[in-house]
């Protein structure tokens, strides 16, 4: 029996061509690691021409003389293309040695099927520094249409790898899979899913109540959970202890209104050179023209790759100013609430374009140098406010306390709820976690 046979099939795929590649990358490049792609790709083509004309310097210093808050950072007054003036990037490079390198090269051990492996490896990418999965990142996931089954599945899996707890989308859940991983007992699950703010301000009792276990079975939970890392992420992060950034984005005001302002005065000007340029159309030799008419259309993609990539950030950033525009006039503290996926049918593009143009990127304002994320706050309920400004709320709340009497968690949601903003007990004690703020005992200054 012959086991080669001949069928004809029908189907349809989306294939990822070389130049869509250079496009996505470019897109989600900063500033910082735009201009060294382009330093090497101008020394592997020889029709890319990088220059650094002098309008640059002098639009960039009338820009600091409009907006005098530019000096306040750490190389205020520098300029990338004079000598010495950027900043040492560090040691090593451990793009091989990521979080997500590292579970990208489980997941291709595991001989999963082709959509679930290429949904795992989407979300690997999109695991933050500490291991987690963010709202934002899995609300732009949803928008994707995907079979829930597909989606839990991809998730299980991502969870399943190593350093345990990776994948979580909050802390519980981070540290109640590497209960599991470890065989804990349920009791401890139970704590760690359920009563960790509890467990915060041991209150024992009340936990043991619930749970019908004894007091002692709860402080023995505490120290396993104690052990825990609630950052398995952070193991795959370089050493260093400052981190140096160049903005992607401005927001001055320039002739009395608020203006969105790139960052280009770090790049270097690309053009197409004009030698080779007339060279391909001059030169006899059959070789020679094959060779650069193949840079000559590299040259032009990575052109087009970098006028999309300001078009798309310029639009993003107009967006936030518009949307946030009470924040950056100094009106208020707090922001608006924004989520990727209004803004990306805004533009009429994917949300994963969105998300790709805010990762790794800075804006800085008046105000400060903030990442490009921080602005996309999801509202609390259907038309609450956003998380930023209920977390800006609580901390008012806290600094006024009397430090001898501070505010346990329900006086501060009943503070917040007289001020339009209803949130339950529970949603206080964790965004008093995630500000780092202690609670109330742990307050108590006498």
């Amino acid at each position: 029996m012959s086991l080669v046979t001949l069928k004809t099939e029908l189907r349809q795929e989306l294939k990822l061509t070389p130049q869509l590649l250079q496009s996505m990358e470019v897109l989600q490049m900063n500033v910082q690691d735009l201009a060294e792609y382009l330093g090497r790709a101008s020394e592997e083509n020889p029709l890319l021409e990088a220059e650094s004309p002098a309008s640059l310097q002098s639009a960039y210093a009338q820009l600091r003389r409009a907006a005098s808050w530019l000096d306040a950072g750490p190389h205020s007054g520098t300029f990338l293309h004079e000598e010495g003036a950027v900043p040492e990037r560090g040691a090593a490079d451990r793009e091989t040695e990521s979080l997500a390198a590292f579970l990208r090269d489980q997941l291709e051990r595991r001989h999963l099927a082709k959509p679930l492996l290429a949904l795992c490896v989407y979300l690997a990418e999109l695991v933050d520094e500490d291991g987690y999965l963010t709202p934002e990142d899995l609300e732009s996931l949803e928008d994707l249409k995907l079979p829930q089954e597909l989606t839990d599945q991809a998730l299980t899996e991502l969870q399943s790898l190593d350093p345990p707890g990776v994948g979580a989308r909050d802390l519980s859940e981070c540290l109640v899979l590497q209960l599991r991983r470890q065989g804990a007992c349920q009791a401890s699950i139970d704590i760690a899913s359920q009563f960790l703010p509890e467990l915060g301000r041991k209150h024992y009792g009340p936990i043991a109540k619930a749970l019908g276990i004894t007091a002692e079975e709860v402080q023995a939970a505490e120290k396993i959970i104690a052990g825990l890392d609630p950052h398995p992420g952070r193991a795959f992060q370089p050493a260093e202890p400052t981190v140096y950034v160049q903005p992607d984005v401005f927001i001055v005001e320039l002739e009395g209104q608020l203006k969105v302002v790139l960052n280009d005065y770090y790049l270097p000007r690309m053009s197409i050179s004009s030698y080779y340029a007339r060279l391909l159309k001059e030169s006899d030799d059959a070789k020679t023209r094959a060779y650069l008419r193949e840079k000559m259309r590299q040259a032009k993609w990575l052109l087009g790759s970098l006028e999309r990539r300001g078009s798309t950030l310029r639009q993003c950033a107009e967006a936030i100013l518009e949307a946030q525009r009470p924040f950056f006039a100094g009106e208020t503290a707090e922001l608006t609430p924004m989520r990727l996926s209004a803004l990306a049918v805004r533009l009429g593009v994917h949300p994963s374009t969105i998300s790709r143009t805010a990762r790794g990127k800075y804006l800085q304002c008046r105000q400060g140098t903030y990442p490009l994320r921080y602005f996309f706050s999801l509202a609390v309920g259907e038309s609450g406010p956003s998380r930023q400004a209920i977390k800006h709320r609580l901390l008012e709340l806290v600094q006024k306390e009397d430090p001898h009497h501070p505010l346990s968690d329900q006086k501060l949601a009943q503070l917040l709820s007289t001020q339009g903003v209803q949130v339950a007990r529970r949603t206080v004690a964790k965004y008093r976690l995630e500000l780092g703020l202690g609670s109330s005992t742990a307050r108590k200054r006498m």
